[in-house]
């Protein structure tokens, strides 16, 4: 069984945790995963150089990705026994913990809209049904209330837009661990 673990860009604000949360991803602590990196600061300088230069939303997504990539190396800077991979679908590893550069997405995805709509949140989740993971975490700087739905989290802004149609397709369990406290998203059907 794998998980897919989602390290929120949010995180840089407290790197002792993220420090913290790789060391035992890489240890095997949670068993067999993929983490997935936030783009972070990275996305944030995206985002202002869109509004700056106004290129496409397309055009950002494919930069956000490059943001995402960015923030894999970063990570396997912290924690060196990641093992980078671009599609951990493919691969047939006995390697307990990889981390997903998404840089081969660049290129679109049928089931990948190009907006902001969908950030390492969906992307996530999106992985994790491409790899049939029994669960996907998301490791956020902001708790979640107990018993909210995928719909709920987006509207509250505590993940994308786009999160609610991937969280109905994804048949495994999601999770979000807070800084102070782990709540299951509630599985209902999006809106």
């Amino acid at each position: 069984m794998t998980a897919v673990f989602k390290i929120g860009g949010s995180l840089e604000a407290d790197p002792h945790r993220r420090r913290a949360v790789l060391q035992a991803l890489a240890d095997g602590t949670h068993g067999r995963c993929i983490v997935v990196p936030g783009g972070g600061t990275f996305a944030g300088a995206v985002r202002a150089a869109q509004a700056r230069e106004g290129f496409s939303d397309a055009e950002a997504h494919r930069r956000a990705l490059d943001a995402m990539s960015d923030a894999a190396g970063i990570f396997r800077g912290i924690e060196p026994r990641l093992v980078q991979s671009f599609e951990p679908w493919a691969e047939s590893t006995t390697v307990t913990a990889r981390i997903w550069n998404p840089r081969r997405l660049r290129g679109g995805h049928p089931d990948i809209p190009e907006t902001w709509d969908v950030t390492s949140d969906s992307l996530a989740l999106w992985l994790a049904g491409r790899i049939d993971a029994d669960r996907c975490v998301l490791v956020k700087s902001a708790d979640a209330a107990g018993g909210q739905d995928a719909a709920t989290l987006a509207q509250h802004g505590l993940v994308d837009a786009a999160f609610p149609a991937f969280a109905a397709r994804y048949g495994g369990r999601i999770e979000i661990w807070g800084p102070s406290r782990t709540v299951a998203v509630a599985m209902r059907d999006a809106a």
